[in-house]
């Protein structure tokens, strides 16, 4: 035994040799989740991330670093950008600068998370403004081989018209350029279905953020919510097995942890370890 402990240790040492691949995790995760982290140790953390067994990322900034060292630290550890966050501003003005980032970390989908709107009403005004801006912008950016998503965030469920501000979005997005990423928390907040939603609009949504909410607690559609309400997946009360059940049907490409809790270290491997065992 005492050479076999010898030889393991040798082998440990030796650099360039293959390790033991890790069980690749079955779903991406939202580097928002670990901003605490990234704030301390931006290798450190980049790291950890690939030790959890992710393979796929979506990003939330480059921790101050240049695109470049930020995709470098990506390759190095393993981990493809499938998507990349994109202001709406930027989206109404600046295109190229949109084009440029997303290609520059290697992703394929361009995402906004949110709509500018005054306090926590959303209001016709505003739904108009966004599906312009959206159209055009998705527009411009299918030209350069990118798909835009809109990631809805509680206050699109609004009541408007004979439905929600959400449907009328829906209803007026080109899904030739726009689709949407549904968050299911941001679904189960305003008192909303994620299941039915997705039977409602097939093929809508090609990418999901996965995250549960703590049971008891109250609903809002204003889209702000106490992040500590953000618990392990399957311990909350928004339905995540049933949702995996139906989101590939509907088609889900693409799907990321997204755990906004101060717990997030601790919480999002158990998250993977529920997910593994629906599978």
């Amino acid at each position: 035994m005492k050479h076999v402990r010898s030889f393991l240790l040798l082998i440990a040492l030796l650099p360039g040799l293959p390790t033991v691949a890790q069980k690749a995790a079955p779903v991406g995760l939202q580097l928002y989740s670990f901003r605490d982290a990234f704030a301390k140790d931006v290798p450190g953390t980049m790291a950890k991330v690939r030790q959890m067994g992710f393979r796929e990322i979506e990003t939330a900034g480059t921790y101050g670093l240049s695109l470049p060292a930020y995709r470098q630290l990506l390759d190095q550890n393993g981990l493809k950008a499938i998507s990349t966050g994109a202001s709406f501003e930027d989206l109404a003005t600046n295109i190229p600068k949109v084009v440029n980032e997303a290609k520059a970390v290697g992703a394929k989908y361009v995402v906004c998370t949110w709509i500018p709107h005054y306090g926590d009403q959303f209001t016709a005004f505003d739904v108009e403004k966004a599906i312009d801006v959206f159209n055009t912008a998705g527009s411009l950016l299918a030209e350069n081989g990118l798909t835009f998503c809109y990631h809805n965030h509680g206050y699109e469920f609004q009541t408007y018209k004979d439905g929600t501000f959400f449907d009328y979005m829906a209803e007026n997005l080109d899904p030739k350029f726009v689709n949407f990423e549904m968050d299911v928390f941001w679904v189960k907040e305003p008192g909303y279905d994620p299941v039915a939603l997705l039977q409602k609009y097939p093929k809508r949504f090609l990418l999901m953020h996965l995250k549960d909410r703590k049971p008891g607690t109250p609903d809002s559609n204003t889209g702000h919510a106490d992040v500590e309400s953000n618990v392990t997946l399957g311990q909350g009360d928004v339905g995540i097995a049933a949702i995996m059940k139906q989101a590939r049907k509907s088609g889900v490409k693409h799907f990321f942890i997204e755990d906004e809790s101060s717990r997030a270290l601790q919480q999002v491997p158990a998250s993977v370890s529920y997910l593994e065992g629906l599978r």
